[in-house]
Protein backbone atom coordinates (compact mmCIF):
# COMPACT_ATOMS: atom_id res chain seq x y z
CA UNK A 1 0.00 0.00 0.00
CA UNK A 2 2.79 2.63 1.17
CA UNK A 3 4.38 1.83 -2.12
CA UNK A 4 1.54 2.24 -4.25
CA UNK A 5 1.00 5.37 -2.31
CA UNK A 6 4.70 6.40 -3.59
CA UNK A 7 4.67 5.24 -7.27
CA UNK A 8 1.33 7.68 -7.55
CA UNK A 9 2.84 10.11 -5.53
CA UNK A 10 5.95 9.89 -7.90
CA UNK A 11 3.40 9.61 -11.21
CA UNK A 12 2.00 13.19 -9.84
CA UNK A 13 5.85 14.86 -9.71
CA UNK A 14 6.54 13.39 -12.96
CA UNK A 15 2.60 14.62 -14.11
CA UNK A 16 3.19 17.93 -12.25
CA UNK A 17 6.51 18.25 -14.07
CA UNK A 18 5.50 17.68 -17.28
CA UNK A 19 2.50 20.24 -16.76
CA UNK A 20 4.96 22.75 -15.55
CA UNK A 21 6.89 22.44 -18.71
CA UNK A 22 4.22 22.79 -20.96
CA UNK A 23 2.90 25.74 -18.89
CA UNK A 24 6.25 27.69 -18.76
CA UNK A 25 6.81 26.92 -22.63
CA UNK A 26 3.10 27.65 -23.29
CA UNK A 27 3.17 30.98 -21.46
CA UNK A 28 6.11 32.17 -22.25
CA UNK A 29 5.32 31.87 -26.55
CA UNK A 30 1.86 32.73 -25.62
CA UNK A 31 3.25 36.40 -23.56
CA UNK A 32 5.44 37.11 -26.28
CA UNK A 33 2.27 36.71 -28.64
CA UNK A 34 0.14 39.13 -26.79
CA UNK A 35 3.18 41.83 -26.43
CA UNK A 36 3.78 41.60 -29.96
CA UNK A 37 0.27 41.90 -31.17
CA UNK A 38 -0.98 44.70 -28.78
CA UNK A 39 2.17 46.40 -29.78
CA UNK A 40 1.27 45.92 -33.72
CA UNK A 41 -2.42 46.64 -32.91
CA UNK A 42 -1.36 49.69 -31.23
CA UNK A 43 1.42 50.70 -34.06
CA UNK A 44 -1.18 50.27 -36.96
CA UNK A 45 -4.02 52.29 -35.19
CA UNK A 46 -1.25 55.32 -34.65
CA UNK A 47 -0.47 54.71 -38.35
CA UNK A 48 -4.84 54.39 -39.11
CA UNK A 49 -5.02 57.64 -37.17
CA UNK A 50 -2.08 59.78 -39.04
CA UNK A 51 -3.15 58.48 -42.22
CA UNK A 52 -6.77 59.69 -42.05
CA UNK A 53 -5.87 63.04 -40.40
CA UNK A 54 -3.54 63.32 -43.57
CA UNK A 55 -6.35 61.96 -45.89
CA UNK A 56 -8.72 64.76 -44.08
CA UNK A 57 -6.51 67.02 -44.42
CA UNK A 58 -5.37 66.53 -48.31
CA UNK A 59 -9.47 66.39 -48.90
CA UNK A 60 -9.93 69.86 -48.12
CA UNK A 61 -6.68 71.19 -49.86
CA UNK A 62 -8.55 69.20 -52.81
CA UNK A 63 -11.61 70.97 -52.69
CA UNK A 64 -9.89 74.51 -51.81
CA UNK A 65 -8.15 73.75 -55.14
CA UNK A 66 -11.51 72.70 -57.08
CA UNK A 67 -13.37 75.71 -56.22
CA UNK A 68 -10.74 77.98 -56.95
CA UNK A 69 -10.45 76.32 -60.44
CA UNK A 70 -14.45 76.88 -60.90
CA UNK A 71 -14.14 80.37 -60.07
CA UNK A 72 -11.46 81.10 -62.16
CA UNK A 73 -13.71 79.72 -65.61
CA UNK A 74 -16.38 81.45 -64.00
CA UNK A 75 -14.38 84.71 -64.12
CA UNK A 76 -12.88 83.53 -67.50
CA UNK A 77 -16.20 83.30 -68.95
CA UNK A 78 -17.82 86.18 -67.77
CA UNK A 79 -14.36 88.22 -69.04
CA UNK A 80 -14.80 86.56 -72.22
CA UNK A 81 -18.44 87.48 -72.77
CA UNK A 82 -18.20 91.06 -71.51
CA UNK A 83 -14.85 91.40 -73.63
CA UNK A 84 -16.83 90.35 -76.84
CA UNK A 85 -19.79 92.31 -76.25
CA UNK A 86 -17.51 95.26 -75.76
CA UNK A 87 -15.41 94.53 -78.63
CA UNK A 88 -18.54 94.50 -80.61
CA UNK A 89 -19.26 97.58 -79.73
CA UNK A 90 -16.02 99.64 -80.07
CA UNK A 91 -16.10 97.88 -83.77
CA UNK A 92 -19.56 99.14 -84.59
CA UNK A 93 -18.15 102.96 -83.30
CA UNK A 94 -15.64 102.63 -85.11
CA UNK A 95 -17.02 101.60 -87.86
CA UNK A 96 -19.84 104.30 -87.66
CA UNK A 97 -17.17 107.42 -87.26
CA UNK A 98 -14.72 105.67 -90.36
CA UNK A 99 -18.18 105.79 -92.27
CA UNK A 100 -19.08 109.18 -91.22
CA UNK A 101 -15.59 111.01 -91.51
CA UNK A 102 -15.61 109.33 -95.21
CA UNK A 103 -19.40 111.04 -95.98
CA UNK A 104 -18.13 114.23 -94.74
CA UNK A 105 -14.76 114.21 -96.36
CA UNK A 106 -16.99 113.09 -99.87
CA UNK A 107 -19.72 115.97 -98.93
CA UNK A 108 -16.31 118.53 -98.47
CA UNK A 109 -15.14 117.60 -102.16
CA UNK A 110 -18.20 118.37 -103.68
CA UNK A 111 -18.75 121.54 -102.00
CA UNK A 112 -15.33 122.86 -102.72
CA UNK A 113 -15.98 121.70 -106.29
CA UNK A 114 -19.27 123.35 -106.23
CA UNK A 115 -18.07 126.60 -105.13
CA UNK A 116 -15.30 126.33 -107.37
CA UNK A 117 -17.68 126.51 -110.07
CA UNK A 118 -19.49 129.77 -108.54
CA UNK A 119 -19.06 133.09 -109.95
CA UNK A 120 -19.41 134.54 -106.40
CA UNK A 121 -17.01 134.20 -103.50
CA UNK A 122 -17.52 131.12 -101.32
CA UNK A 123 -17.52 132.55 -98.74
CA UNK A 124 -20.23 134.66 -99.65
CA UNK A 125 -22.23 131.71 -100.74
CA UNK A 126 -21.29 129.72 -97.48
CA UNK A 127 -22.90 132.67 -95.89
CA UNK A 128 -26.29 132.72 -97.56
CA UNK A 129 -26.39 129.35 -96.91
CA UNK A 130 -26.14 129.19 -92.90
CA UNK A 131 -28.60 129.14 -91.13
CA UNK A 132 -29.02 131.77 -88.42
CA UNK A 133 -27.80 130.39 -84.81
CA UNK A 134 -29.92 132.22 -81.92
CA UNK A 135 -27.21 132.18 -78.82
CA UNK A 136 -28.11 132.01 -74.99
CA UNK A 137 -27.98 135.77 -75.33
CA UNK A 138 -30.43 136.46 -77.78
CA UNK A 139 -28.47 137.94 -80.52
CA UNK A 140 -28.00 136.13 -84.16
CA UNK A 141 -24.94 134.88 -85.32
CA UNK A 142 -24.06 133.61 -88.94
CA UNK A 143 -22.02 129.93 -89.62
CA UNK A 144 -19.60 132.39 -91.33
CA UNK A 145 -18.34 133.46 -88.23
CA UNK A 146 -17.16 129.78 -87.31
CA UNK A 147 -16.24 129.00 -90.64
CA UNK A 148 -19.30 128.73 -92.69
CA UNK A 149 -20.23 125.15 -94.19
CA UNK A 150 -16.71 123.92 -94.91
CA UNK A 151 -15.45 124.82 -91.53
CA UNK A 152 -18.59 123.19 -89.76
CA UNK A 153 -17.93 120.04 -92.16
CA UNK A 154 -14.24 120.00 -91.32
CA UNK A 155 -15.18 119.84 -87.19
CA UNK A 156 -17.47 117.06 -87.33
CA UNK A 157 -14.83 115.27 -89.63
CA UNK A 158 -12.24 116.42 -86.55
CA UNK A 159 -15.11 115.01 -84.59
CA UNK A 160 -15.36 112.09 -86.13
CA UNK A 161 -11.93 111.30 -86.44
CA UNK A 162 -11.26 111.84 -82.44
CA UNK A 163 -13.95 109.22 -81.73
CA UNK A 164 -12.32 106.52 -84.32
CA UNK A 165 -9.41 107.32 -82.38
CA UNK A 166 -10.18 107.59 -78.58
CA UNK A 167 -12.17 103.87 -79.47
CA UNK A 168 -9.92 102.47 -81.39
CA UNK A 169 -7.33 103.30 -78.37
CA UNK A 170 -9.83 102.33 -75.69
CA UNK A 171 -10.42 98.75 -77.52
CA UNK A 172 -6.38 97.63 -77.89
CA UNK A 173 -6.25 98.85 -74.01
CA UNK A 174 -9.00 96.94 -73.11
CA UNK A 175 -7.97 94.02 -75.56
CA UNK A 176 -4.35 94.21 -73.96
CA UNK A 177 -6.10 93.82 -70.54
CA UNK A 178 -8.14 91.18 -71.48
CA UNK A 179 -5.26 89.07 -72.92
CA UNK A 180 -2.83 89.45 -69.80
CA UNK A 181 -5.61 88.14 -67.60
CA UNK A 182 -6.42 85.30 -69.84
CA UNK A 183 -2.59 84.34 -69.16
CA UNK A 184 -2.68 84.67 -65.95
CA UNK A 185 -5.35 83.15 -65.22
CA UNK A 186 -4.15 80.36 -67.60
CA UNK A 187 -1.32 80.10 -66.03
CA UNK A 188 -2.91 80.03 -62.11
CA UNK A 189 -5.36 77.60 -63.69
CA UNK A 190 -2.57 75.31 -64.63
CA UNK A 191 -0.10 75.23 -61.71
CA UNK A 192 -3.17 74.59 -59.49
CA UNK A 193 -4.49 71.67 -61.70
CA UNK A 194 -1.20 70.01 -61.83
CA UNK A 195 -1.51 70.57 -58.04
CA UNK A 196 -5.08 69.17 -57.83
CA UNK A 197 -3.81 66.53 -59.69
CA UNK A 198 -0.86 65.59 -57.44
CA UNK A 199 -2.39 65.97 -54.42
CA UNK A 200 -6.01 63.51 -56.08
CA UNK A 201 -3.30 60.65 -56.52
CA UNK A 202 -1.34 61.54 -52.89
CA UNK A 203 -5.32 61.57 -51.46
CA UNK A 204 -5.49 57.79 -53.33
CA UNK A 205 -2.36 56.36 -52.50
CA UNK A 206 -3.04 56.96 -48.59
CA UNK A 207 -6.49 55.14 -48.92
CA UNK A 208 -4.91 52.37 -50.23
CA UNK A 209 -2.57 51.93 -47.54
CA UNK A 210 -5.25 52.89 -44.95
CA UNK A 211 -7.80 50.11 -46.41
CA UNK A 212 -3.91 47.77 -46.30
CA UNK A 213 -3.32 48.92 -42.88
CA UNK A 214 -7.25 48.52 -41.82
CA UNK A 215 -6.76 44.86 -42.71
CA UNK A 216 -3.70 44.57 -41.18
CA UNK A 217 -5.63 45.91 -38.16
CA UNK A 218 -8.07 43.24 -38.46
CA UNK A 219 -5.75 40.30 -38.62
CA UNK A 220 -3.58 40.92 -35.98
CA UNK A 221 -6.55 42.14 -33.70
CA UNK A 222 -7.73 38.59 -34.61
CA UNK A 223 -4.38 36.88 -33.31
CA UNK A 224 -4.21 39.31 -30.58
CA UNK A 225 -8.08 38.00 -29.37
CA UNK A 226 -6.80 34.96 -29.70
CA UNK A 227 -3.61 34.60 -27.54
CA UNK A 228 -5.65 36.28 -25.20
CA UNK A 229 -8.26 33.81 -25.16
CA UNK A 230 -5.71 30.93 -24.96
CA UNK A 231 -4.32 32.75 -22.01
CA UNK A 232 -7.56 32.59 -20.33
CA UNK A 233 -7.69 28.86 -20.74
CA UNK A 234 -3.97 28.03 -19.57
CA UNK A 235 -4.91 30.82 -16.66
CA UNK A 236 -6.95 28.04 -14.71
CA UNK A 237 -4.09 25.62 -14.65
CA UNK A 238 -1.30 27.05 -15.17
CA UNK A 239 -1.46 30.80 -13.73
CA UNK A 240 -3.97 30.05 -10.87
CA UNK A 241 -3.86 26.42 -9.73
CA UNK A 242 -3.35 27.36 -5.96
CA UNK A 243 0.17 27.18 -4.18
CA UNK A 244 3.77 27.73 -5.99
CA UNK A 245 4.83 25.10 -8.00
CA UNK A 246 8.23 25.17 -6.40
CA UNK A 247 6.30 24.64 -2.66
CA UNK A 248 4.14 21.97 -3.73
CA UNK A 249 7.37 19.74 -5.36
CA UNK A 250 8.98 20.54 -2.19
CA UNK A 251 5.89 19.19 0.13
CA UNK A 252 5.46 16.46 -2.22
CA UNK A 253 9.29 15.37 -1.96
CA UNK A 254 9.02 15.54 1.79
CA UNK A 255 5.57 13.10 1.05
CA UNK A 256 7.63 10.80 -1.02
CA UNK A 257 10.57 10.72 1.57
CA UNK A 258 8.61 10.13 4.48
CA UNK A 259 6.59 7.53 2.78
CA UNK A 260 10.07 5.79 1.75
CA UNK A 261 11.30 6.30 5.61
CA UNK A 262 8.05 4.24 6.99
CA UNK A 263 8.41 1.30 3.84
CA UNK A 264 12.02 0.82 5.61
CA UNK A 265 11.09 0.51 8.75
CA UNK A 266 8.01 -1.39 8.00
CA UNK A 267 11.00 -3.77 6.35
CA UNK A 268 13.31 -4.37 8.85
CA UNK A 269 16.10 -1.59 7.05
CA UNK A 270 17.61 0.79 8.83
CA UNK A 271 17.21 4.72 8.31
CA UNK A 272 20.17 6.02 7.18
Amino acid sequence: MLKDLIVRLMEEANEESEHKGFCDAELATNGQTRKAKTEAVEMIKASIDELTASISEIGEDITELSTDIAESDKAVAESTELRNKEKAENEAAIADAQAAQTAVAQAMVVLKEFYAKSAEPAALLQLRQQPEIFESGGTVTQGAESGGVIGMLEVIESDYARVDSETSAAEAAAEKSYKDFMTTSQVDKASKTTTLNHKSAKKQNKERALNAQNEDLQGNQKLLDAALEYFEKLKPSCVDSGADYEERVARRGDEIKSLQEGLKILNGEDIA
